[in-house]
């Protein structure tokens, strides 16, 4: 299953979403403000990513540039709950499945996700299960 973390007046989510919709890609949407993120869920995020948490935070963010924030000298703990706290430093959107891993819209690369021959089950040791478990059953 894609999921999809988004927020709301995001014009790149739009895109996604209308793409995923054309394109008849089943996909789980998040609001990064309404859908609070877990611990877990960040450091799956984390480790999914080739730059580390280059790829997905925004250290233009307003929070982090206003309290010069160094993202850098934080552990992975503190990191995570820093995230929780302050969701908007995400980079938006987020698009996620089994096999690949995309930040922003680009028209190009969200092609990868077209290539999905079969949907996994999910189970409860997947970090998006409390949120999409029963649909994944269903696949």
């Amino acid at each position: 299953m894609i999921v999809i973390y988004t927020s709301p007046g995001c014009s790149s989510c739009r895109k996604v979403k209308n793409y995923l919709k054309d394109n008849n890609l089943r996909f789980l949407e998040k609001n990064i403000f309404s859908t609070l993120l877990n611990k877990e869920e960040i450091k799956y995020l984390i480790s999914r990513t080739d730059n580390g948490t280059d790829d997905i935070i925004s250290k233009r963010s307003k929070i982090i540039q206003e309290n010069k924030v160094d993202i850098d000298s934080m552990s992975l703990n503190e990191l995570c709950d820093f995230i929780v706290d302050n969701p908007s430093i995400l980079k938006r959107p987020i698009i996620i499945d089994d096999r690949n891993m995309q930040v922003g819209y680009d028209e190009e690369e969200i092609e990868l996700f077209k290539k999905i021959k079969s949907i996994p089950r999910c189970d409860d040791g997947c970090p998006h299960f409390e949120a999409c478990g029963d649909i994944r059953q269903e696949c």
